[in-house]
């Protein structure tokens, strides 16, 4: 019974950790970029209380012997990389990526940081920005009178400027692919990491080799699929019933143990 009650309790705080990664979810369903997690658990070491294939006698062996579970345990976290839906925003600013990629940003300690946030803006200096006011890279510098912007499914930024008859090009966004995308480090603000587990940052034009490419006046919204989080949810929270139903039931048992 002692058994039972620590095995449901690792039970209990998985189904807990299941229901923060889904809540976590759901709080994100319009957060552009943002790409949904999966809780990942493993079974915890087995008691071999008889070895599969062990003597039963002299001339038989057991078929599948006596292993005693001791529970679950959580061993990750992680992210779905898949496309998110399209939103038009109207703003010459945005830029969503369509396939494999992240954006550069410069982080004010001087490194990079990777994103699929494609709302943009054009700070006091004229650079193209983030919304923390973090520079995108390659940096891209709109100049003043610009009238117009218009960057181009490969990534190709132009202006269109009164002195001017032709657009000028005014620089090239660039996309960045990683061997694992999982392996990337949330840092908040819609922005990873790189991490050895994520492989090193291949940069590449948009719709070169595995880059995708961009779409001008659009952001992608989060990949979160609402009705597929409430129905895992209340499976969760079944689950969660089911285990503190066990602590009940290994509860009573030993209270009916002790009053022999």
């Amino acid at each position: 019974m002692i058994r039972s009650l620590w095995i449901a309790k690792t039970g209990l705080e998985a189904q807990q950790l299941n229901m923060d990664v889904i809540s976590n979810n759901l709080a994100n369903v319009n957060t552009n970029g943002f790409k949904r997690q999966r809780a990942v658990f493993q079974d915890l070491l087995y008691q071999n209380m008889r070895q599969p294939g062990a003597q039963s006698s002299e001339q038989n062996t057991l078929p599948s012997g006596l292993q005693l579970g001791t529970g679950v345990r959580p061993v990750s976290t992680q992210r779905v990389h898949t496309q998110g839906g399209m939103n038009p925003t109207g703003d010459e600013y945005d830029v969503a990526i369509e396939g494999e990629g992240f954006f550069q940003v410069q982080m004010p300690d001087g490194s990079t940081a990777y994103t699929r946030d494609g709302h943009f803006a054009k700070s006091p200096d004229g650079q193209l920005v983030n919304a923390e006011g973090y520079p995108i890279q390659p940096g891209i510098v709109i100049p003043q009178d610009a009238t117009k912007l218009n960057i181009g499914s490969d990534g190709i930024v132009s202006v269109k400027v009164p002195s001017q008859a032709e657009e000028q090009q005014i620089g090239q966004l660039t996309l960045t692919t990683f061997v694992n995308n999982a392996g990337l480090e949330s840092i908040g603000g819609n922005l990873y990491k790189e991490t050895q587990s994520s492989g090193a940052p291949n940069e590449l034009n948009p719709g070169m080799e595995s880059a995708g490419t961009l779409k001008q006046s659009y952001v992608e919204i989060s990949n979160v699929n609402v009705a597929e989080e409430l129905v895992t949810m209340i499976q969760v929270q079944r689950a969660y019933e089911i285990n503190s139903k066990a602590v009940s039931a290994s509860d009573q048992m030993l209270q009916r143990l002790s009053q022999l």
